[in-house]
């Protein structure tokens, strides 16, 4: 038998790489913007792109320069414009295409800065297709442009008659971010976060204004219904902290942290700090040693504070790692037990009937923990027998709580942020699904028809619906969202009424018992295509009645043309293409000024005559329209 010869390149100088900064960030995009994503997830790397550009201008105002930033986005140029003190114009250049260039580096100069690591810009023009950087400073403009990082024109100093400051105006590369687009909701907060964390600070987004007199108060008022606060909002604001708190009725614990200004999405030491003292306090005023899930069960609070070098878990600074701390200096926790201690513990003191009801919430929240102890520890038991035989739930091997490998780090925080967990109905189109998805990243939970509207019912029907408690033990979101296990919770079910209904259904499931899922960002809804047109040469899959059109007229000379009707129809071949690098979601948004309870009870509860009335008056006909020339073949309508 011959001898099989393992081939193996060469191991020489030649094998050793040296990458400049901009083929580095352009080759590892993920190390510095986190997710690439098409826009549909709030965290998707062209909303870090924007954050960080903003993130420079935010710095200017917090140092004393500039009480106003402009922000426009159009179709996919965005073009933002502070009026700080505006970049040295002989450093115009370098400090958007030099590695570790920048003023923050003298602490002097930028205090208690968020962007410390000299990257933001650079990675924003890195992936860029286009980058364009002016600096107005003191009557003169210096301005330069970039393709995909490389300088393309440095354009000569000139007189200006413009204001102080700095303009950057980029579109991101889209062989980078494929098909991707803007959603203006994501935007928006992001933006009035910037506000609410500047009391004062006016930032234009698309020629509207965008402004907060109140700070943290603000931001749980917007995050809040009136209607709902167990009592008034406690808001307490001390030399680099600030913190907001109430209770409503909500399941679960709300927090907003945020560093520096950065939204700490993940959280960190100053969250888990605020977490800890809050709980201390509570005890220590009541004089009573109340169960900490009893005390933190429906909060809603923010927290802000502002250190010197703040050391992140990553560059997307969404997670607070632990600080340095000098000799004789705080810890965070020490620094968040002692302002709380002092100023939470005053406001009860001076405000008997905001503590009065603090209790009667706290008590409340006992009373339902030891009403449902029996049949959720029943409930758990039977879901740890079903989970070592549930066909219902196809796991995957990397889930979203798992602590990262030694080694590998990178690539792993990368499949971590795509992990997904698809809800079917059916086993036929949870079959296809299973046999197309990516088995490292993506699980499927199958159901076994219509779930229950649990709308208006207590927690305690999660653990006496078996499909409801394998569900949550599948998410692993029964003590919260910090076990979360799939960073996408995607629903994935057939685009007709059933199917409509059943998205209905686990979504009032989720926003009853977890809105969290929802208000982070987590539940999506897949969209598949409607209809797939074809010769024997090209194959297009359309995902409305407009792309059909176009598809039948870019193929001309009758097409055959098919329409799905359900998931099960797709075969796992081609469903692998929709549920890969292309997959289209539309993600689930609360709209500001939408109330939970108030949705639910609109399309959930039985007001049935005035949801009549409201289809009667929407009511919309659209005719399926075949082009001329056009067979449909196989088509089901």
């Amino acid at each position: 038998m011959a001898e099989t010869k393992k081939v193996v390149a060469d191991y020489t100088e030649d094998s050793i790489r040296s990458l400049d900064w901009r083929e580095h960030i352009r080759l590892r995009p993920g190390m510095y913007i986190g997710k690439l994503g098409d826009g549909s997830s709030p965290d998707d790397g062209i909303y870090v792109l924007v954050k960080e550009v903003l993130d420079n201008c935010i710095d200017e105002y917090m140092m004393g320069y500039g009480k106003s930033i402009e922000v426009s986005i159009k179709d996919k140029t965005v073009t933002i414009r502070d009026y700080g003190r505006g970049i040295p114009l002989g450093k115009v250049v370098d400090v958007v295409s030099k590695i570790n260039t920048g003023a923050k580096y003298d602490s002097k100069v930028f205090q208690k800065s968020v962007g410390l690591n000299g990257v933001g810009t650079k990675a924003v023009n890195a992936l860029s297709h286009y980058f364009k950087v002016a600096s107005f400073r003191e009557g003169k403009m210096k301005m330069a442009e970039f393709e995909a990082g490389q300088l393309i024109k440095e354009h000569k100093e000139v007189p200006t008659t413009e204001a102080n400051g700095t303009l950057v105006s980029f579109v991101a590369d889209d062989s980078i971010f494929r098909n991707y687009h803007y959603i203006p909701e994501y935007l928006e907060k992001q933006i009035w976060n910037y506000c609410f964390l500047n009391a004062g600070m006016r930032i234009n987004f698309n020629g509207k204004n965008y402004v907060s007199k109140n700070g943290l108060l603000d931001l749980l008022e917007r995050e809040t219904n009136a209607d709902e606060l167990r009592y008034p909002i406690i808001h307490l604001k001390g030399e680099d902290i600030e913190v907001a708190i109430t209770h409503n009725n909500d399941y679960g614990e709300d927090y907003h942290s945020f560093v520096n200004g950065q939204h700490t999405t993940q959280g960190g030491t100053h969250q888990a700090a605020f977490r800890e003292a809050y709980v201390k306090v509570i005890r220590e005023f009541f004089k009573k040693d109340f169960d900490a899930a009893d005390i933190r069960q429906s909060i809603v609070a923010a927290v802000a504070v502002r250190v010197v070098e703040p050391v992140f878990e990553s560059q997307t600074k969404t997670k607070l790692g632990s600080l340095n701390v000098e000799e004789g200096g705080q810890s965070m926790r020490q620094f968040v037990l002692e302002f709380l201690q002092r100023n939470l513990d005053n406001f009860l003191h001076k405000n008997p009937a905001v503590a009065e009801a603090l209790k009667k919430k706290i008590e409340q929240s006992e009373r339902e923990r030891k009403d449902m102890a029996g049949i959720k520890k029943l409930a758990n038991e039977r879901a740890k027998k079903a989970n070592l035989h549930n066909k219902k739930l196809r796991d995957c091997r990397i889930h979203l709580n798992e602590e990262p490998p030694t080694k590998g780090k990178e690539e792993f925080a990368f499949k971590q942020n795509n992990t997904t967990i698809f809800i079917t109905e059916g086993d036929s189109a949870s079959g296809s699904i299973t046999k197309a998805r990516d088995v490292e990243t993506q699980g499927v939970f199958s159901l076994r028809g219509k779930p229950l509207n649990c709308f208006g019912m207590t927690k305690k029907v999660v653990y006496e619906n078996e499909e409801l408690n394998l569900l949550q033990h599948a998410l692993n979101i029964e003590e919260g969202m910090e076990g979360l296990r799939f960073n996408r919770i995607v629903i994935a079910t057939d685009a007709d009424v059933d199917g409509m209904h059943i998205r209905l259904l686990i979504m009032t499931f989720f926003l009853q018992f977890f809105p969290d899922l929802v208000k982070k960002g987590h539940v999506y809804i897949l969209e598949t295509p409607l209809f797939r047109v074809r010769n024997k040469q090209t194959t297009i899959y359309c995902y409305s009645e407009q792309e059909k059109q176009a598809a039948v007229k870019k193929l001309g000379n009758k097409p055959e043309i098919t329409r799905f009707k359900g998931l099960g129809e797709i075969s796992p071949d081609e469903f692998g293409r929709f549920i890969g690098e292309d997959m289209r979601l539309q993600p689930v948004i609360l709209d500001h000024g939408d109330h939970i309870q108030h949705l639910l009870e609109y399309y959930m509860g039985k007001n049935s005559q005035e949801r009549q009335e409201f289809i009667i008056n929407n009511l919309r006909v659209e005719l399926d329209v075949v082009e001329e020339g056009a067979v449909p073949v196989a088509a089901t309508t």
